[in-house]
């Protein structure tokens, strides 16, 4: 595989006018689509699934929550259903991808799309946080599309497990974060085992140079897909800015947002490590801001429970744990890309990239990322499907860095550099610049004591035994509770995953603004150019003001000992 030679590429036209009954598909995945509800295929899909029903190797670049998923699972799903007989049953298709969450996406997604051919297309997922032995039970039984890893498919191929004699179709998925987790050996090493003939989906949000790598080890002649028009509008309606700002006034200005509103709808916040995400919940906890953490340290079913509630709009701030290799990252950018270790891709930092967030309309960057890679990722969560979004971006001076310790983050020190680094990014990318978020430092600094307190109330020890508590929590719920939980899903549904800790000793009067610390023009005044996105309605709830302004016209009866009068 790695011999072949490179064969002139081809570029796909794009048609989206075509409905998902055009593709001559099986009844039963025809019918499974509809039980879905996909009115109609998405630009990916219609373009990249007639081709890939032609038996063509597909290269797709697309945005995530652009439905690449369902691009290549459909004519995968459609090709085995094809060549269905009798017979010895045999691993058809393999998914590769990079982290566990996207693995359970990916199975999830052919569950339901093979609903009606269960029995001819069976699913199994390598990822699974289960031991050597029951992955291999499960491989044991020959299912015809199997989803995992890089690393661990690999293991079991060279343990005999998993045969590729009657492989198929091989399906890079995000195939950039393939790369930049670390698995450039373990693919090197599956393009050898797989034969030539084999039909691959290639499919990433960026074409990166590691990703034209794979492109050229794995494809023969594919067809291209670079759907730029799938993203001119989100583009568009992405605003991004900077704070200039110290470390322990990362901590204010987070407080001054959120308490006061001035980023309206659902937020992803992104912190570099496990600790601060805890120590930046309970910090928001002492204002009585609720928020849910995401991080490695969390059970897989957890963390896909957060995702799933917080695309119903049951949560509205989420702080998600990007947790960044220093080491490896520190010239990446300017070198070639740093192999890491097994222990390294272990570790699945990163949790929520390449994970499907729905409707998000600020991506906070309460620390600043390592790359302009990884911000790219970040920011991506937002301003998608045609909604407007923003990305705001801490960044600590290096002057400023290391002055508050306890507030202080590693990777702080090099934020000037990596915010070089992006800003030429983004002007490479799609020509656009980062602005300056100038807050009204003079209005914000009245709220400075009630953050100093609230600080103070949030040590080592109480993020120690929130860590604790919380993951005592999720185990507990994930795994005593999961066959609980499976007779009854409505209580799955209460289960929720913000409740405050209390690790921190709770100082009640700060959950409550004084009017004397607002300013007189409003919130709006903390800002001297006002850039939030709001996509939750301001008026409040229609029904609610009808029967307030009902209750407002009743005619109060008089009090009788008040009216009464005598006649003289």
């Amino acid at each position: 595989m790695a011999g072949k030679r490179k064969k002139p590429e081809t570029s796909a036209a794009v048609d989206d006018t075509k409905g998902f009954d055009s593709f001559g598909l099986d009844a039963r995945l025809v019918q499974a689509i509809k039980r879905q509800q996909f009115e109609r295929p998405t630009l990916v899909q219609s373009t990249a699934i007639p081709l890939a029903l032609e038996g063509k190797d597909i290269v797709a670049r697309a945005k995530t929550g652009s439905g690449k998923t369902a691009a290549y699972v459909i004519p995968v799903v459609e090709a085995i259903l094809r060549a269905e007989k009798g017979g010895e049953r045999s691993t058809k298709a393999i998914v590769l991808v990079p982290t566990r969450e996207l693995a359970e996406q990916a199975v999830k997604l052919i569950s339901k799309l093979t609903a009606y051919c269960s029995k001819v297309v069976r699913t199994a997922s390598v990822a699974q946080n289960v031991s050597e032995q029951v992955q291999q039970s499960l491989l044991a039984e020959r299912p015809e599309i199997v989803v995992g890893t890089p690393s661990r498919v690999l293991a079991h191929v060279k343990a005999g497990n998993l045969g590729l004699r009657e492989l198929r179709h091989l399906v890079i998925d995000e195939a950039d974060l393939v790369t930049s987790y670390g698995y450039e050996e373990d693919m090197a090493q599956i393009a050898k085992a797989v034969s030539s003939t084999v039909q691959v989906f290639l499919m990433s949000a960026t074409l990166t140079d590691e990703v034209e790598q794979l492109k050229t080890a794995f494809c023969r002649n594919p067809a291209i897909l670079r759907l730029e028009e799938d993203e001119v509008d989100a583009e568009a309606q992405l605003k991004q800015y900077t704070v200039r700002t110290t470390e322990f006034d990362k901590f204010l200005l987070a407080y001054v947002i959120f308490k006061l509103g001035l980023i309206k709808g659902k937020t992803l916040v992104f912190v570099n490590d496990v600790e601060r995400s805890y120590r930046l919940k309970l910090f928001l906890e002492q204002f009585g801001i609720r928020s849910c953490v995401l991080n490695s340290d969390l059970p897989l079913n957890t963390r896909l429970h957060v995702m799933e509630q917080f695309n119903k709009n049951i949560y509205n701030l989420v702080i998600a744990t990007d947790e960044a290799d220093e080491q490896a990252d520190e010239d990446a950018e300017d070198a070639a890309p740093a192999k890491r270790t097994k222990r390294t891709r272990e570790r699945e930092y990163g949790v929520a990239r390449g994970i499907d967030f729905q409707h998000v309309s600020c991506v906070l960057n309460f620390d600043l990322p390592t790359t302009a890679r990884a911000y790219t990722h970040r920011v991506g969560r937002t301003a998608r499907a045609g909604n407007a979004g923003m990305a705001l971006s801490f960044v600590v001076p290096r002057d400023e860095f290391g002055k508050h310790k306890v507030a202080s983050t590693a990777t702080a020190k090099r934020d000037e550099k990596v915010l070089a680094r992006i800003e030429r990014d983004q002007l490479k990318r799609a020509d656009r610049t980062l602005e300056p978020y100038l807050f009204d430092m003079g209005q914000v600094n009245a709220f400075r004591y009630r953050c100093e307190d609230a600080f103070r109330a949030v040590t080592a020890v109480a993020v120690r035994d929130a860590r604790y508590k919380e993951l005592k929590q999720e185990l507990l719920s994930s795994e005593k509770l999961k066959r609980h939980f499976e007779e009854n899903p409505d209580e799955l549904d209460a289960l929720r995953h913000d409740n405050e800790l209390h690790a921190a000793k709770v100082q009640h009067h700060l959950k409550h603004v004084p009017d004397y610390l607002m300013p007189k023009s409003g919130s709006t005044g903390l800002v001297k150019n006002l850039g939030h996105v709001g996509l939750h309605k301001a008026q409040g709830n229609r029904i609610r003001r009808a029967r307030a302004a009902a209750k407002g016209r009743k005619r109060r009866t008089a009090d009788p000992l008040k009216s009464f009068k005598v006649r003289k």
